[in-house]
């Protein structure tokens, strides 16, 4: 192999050449790529519900899903709602909601009601029991936010930015300040 002299060399800089990379713009990041956020914030969702899966099971036998049906139904006015509102409310299917439903009616926690003037209209009331147990997961559910949000980690503002966020992407939360 021959070695070609200096100024034929593709590997070293013509004299005439611009040193395009001192010229060059400072590279920001690219943007973000949405599917990799959107499937990130499912992932960072699955962690959390995991969480509160475990530390409502553990000490209620409740799913978080449950939690929050029981909230959302101590909330409405008389701690009852439709069942088709209560779906609406949840995103959930109307069947979604009365399988939900089914295993809390058993265990006492929330009451199948009639509507007095239209037969095919059925509540979901929330009853005398299923608000004391819901008192009691409330404090877990804190207990397993505080932990989840320490403040070694989440700062007040972080907080306070990521709620502003998934409010944008539609995750409200319920109603009214949380009892």
């Amino acid at each position: 192999m021959t070695e070609r002299p200096d100024h034929q060399r593709s590997d070293q800089q013509q004299p005439d050449q611009v040193d395009r990379a001192a010229t060059a713009p400072v590279a920001t990041s690219p943007s973000p790529d949405p599917l990799d956020t959107a499937l990130r914030l499912v992932r960072a969702q699955t962690a959390v519900v995991k969480r509160f899966d475990a530390g409502l099971s553990r000490l209620h036998g409740v799913s978080l899903a449950d939690f929050t049906m029981l909230l959302h139904l101590s909330q409405a006015p008389g701690g009852r709602m439709r069942r088709v509102d209560l779906a609406e409310a949840l995103g959930l299917t109307a069947s979604g909601v009365t399988r939900g439903l089914a295993p809390l009616e058993r265990i006492g926690l929330v009451a199948r009601e009639a509507a007095a003037r239209d037969a095919r209209v059925t509540y979901a009331a929330l009853t005398p029991t299923g608000r004391e147990r819901l008192a009691e997961m409330l404090y877990t559910a804190r207990k397993v936010a505080a932990e989840h949000f320490a403040a070694e980690q989440w700062s007040a503002e972080d907080l306070g930015r990521l709620s502003t966020l998934l409010t944008r992407l539609g995750g409200t939360a319920p109603g009214r300040h949380l009892g």
